[in-house]
């Protein structure tokens, strides 16, 4: 098997962009992918408004248009099947890496198949194992949820990603989490005829809100059309209800409370997949989860390992986004470019 110049994993707008440059400089480059394109973004509720205009999405000079101010999710898929169309990038889908050795100055990365439609290796496991002089990590960080590790959190009512509120209509749910992700779910529920109550461990909502949604979350929490509960944490949560208690110092009542759930949102955020990254070597910090990196070349602590978008950001997944995440690739191809062809 040839061996690659550059590896990319991750088929989402930072990895892609990473292709594209690495077309451009005419290095012989490889991109797989776990899920579908942009699979993240496919994986985002269904009818998510983004929070950026257009332009600030655009990867490879392509513009995206549309009709709003701001983008839909349905068009920001669109948008990133034409890229991968007019650049012609060859992707390998529904391959998940589960290793990345090196071998002098080469990398061995083994990717397991996966079947489409679950997610879960075939039984009869298919291996297949690439080489590349240099590897980009751009895995995001939308794949791994925040547990709140208690327990009931493995029942079949209880999710991690929201989707879109049809199946709840006439239904209990609380929505634990209060950041945008949170405040979205909680209004779309309440409009499609869903019982919701928020539970937030702070006193207030996250300031990450979008500036449109604020206004009304707060005003249907007022008016009483969307219960909540603020200073509050989840301690157990069960078939019927979610148990919750006041955190340490809050003012919020007092004593245990069970809240009648017939399906339970833990939107409490994401983070990287921080133990593929000390597998592959890279040096990570126990709490923040930051990758030992070089923040002008991204180039990590282990040589021509380089991290591309979300996952450079380690928990503080506030500070990486598409629109910043995007220019990360350009600027790791360009140092290979002169370092591999040395």
């Amino acid at each position: 098997m040839s061996v690659h110049d550059v590896l990319v994993v991750g088929a989402g707008p930072s990895g892609l962009a990473t292709a594209i440059a690495a077309k451009q400089h005419n290095l012989d480059y490889v991109v797989v992918e776990k899920g579908v394109l942009v699979n993240s973004i496919f994986h985002f509720p269904t009818h998510m408004v983004y929070f950026t205009t257009p332009e600030l999405l655009e990867i490879g000079g392509l513009p995206l248009v549309t009709p709003f101010d701001k983008p839909t999710r349905l068009e920001s898929l669109r948008y990133y099947r034409r890229v991968v169309d007019s650049y012609g990038i060859q992707v390998s889908f529904h391959q998940r890496v589960t290793e990345i050795t090196r071998q002098g100055e080469i990398f061995a990365v083994t990717t397991v198949a996966e079947e489409p439609a679950s997610g879960q290796v075939r039984s009869a496991e298919v291996r297949t194992t690439r080489e590349a002089r240099a590897v980009v990590l751009a895995i995001g960080y939308y794949d791994i949820p925040n547990c709140l590790g208690v327990p009931g959190e493995d029942l079949p009512h209880v999710f991690h990603y929201y989707k879109e509120p049809h199946p709840y209509y006439r239904r209990r749910v609380v929505i634990v989490g209060g950041k945008n992700s949170a405040a979205e779910a909680a209004l779309e529920l309440f409009r499609a005829g869903a019982h919701v109550t928020l539970v937030h461990r702070r006193a207030t909502l996250g300031e990450s809100i979008k500036y449109w949604v604020r206004p009304d979350i707060e005003n249907r929490i007022k008016e009483g059309s969307i219960a909540a509960r603020f200073e509050t944490r989840v301690v157990e949560i069960t078939r019927e209800s979610v148990i919750v208690e006041p955190v340490a110092g809050g003012l919020q009542g007092s004593g245990r409370e069970a809240i009648p759930a017939d399906a339970v949102l833990l939107l409490t955020g994401y983070r990287p997949d921080v133990d593929l990254m000390r597998r592959s070597g890279i040096r990570c910090h126990d709490e923040t989860l930051s990758p030992d990196l070089d923040p002008e070349t991204f180039e990590t602590n282990v040589r021509n390992l380089f991290i591309a978008g979300g996952a450079v950001a380690g928990r503080n997944t506030g500070s990486i986004f598409i629109e910043n995440g995007r220019f990360h690739g350009e600027r790791i191809i360009k140092v290979l470019a002169e370092r591999l062809r040395v």
